[in-house]
């Protein structure tokens, strides 16, 4: 029953990163886009997430924080090229 489960989420998760990736090429401002990406990384995430437990291996879980990490920062420094035109002052 929780194989299932675990299928029916990674699908899940992957209709809604398909629906992401739309509204990155589609998005009518670069707000949208930025956001989108955001919850793309974290829609990969869990995505990740339910593999590592799929497979009962701890190593996704590590490698899901650092992916987190990354996004966090490429987020925030998008978001600031946008408002500020540089990222680093």
């Amino acid at each position: 029953m929780i194989t299932m489960a675990l299928w029916f989420a990674m699908a899940a998760y992957g209709a809604a990163l398909l629906m992401n990736l739309h509204r990155i090429l589609k998005g009518p401002g670069v707000g949208d886009r930025i956001l989108a990406l955001d919850t793309m990384v974290i829609n990969f995430i869990a995505l990740i997430v339910l593999y590592g437990i799929a497979v009962g291996s701890s190593l996704y879980f590590e490698a899901s924080v650092v992916i987190a990490m990354v996004g966090f920062i490429s987020t925030v420094a998008y978001a600031r090229f946008i408002l500020r035109g540089n990222i680093i002052e």
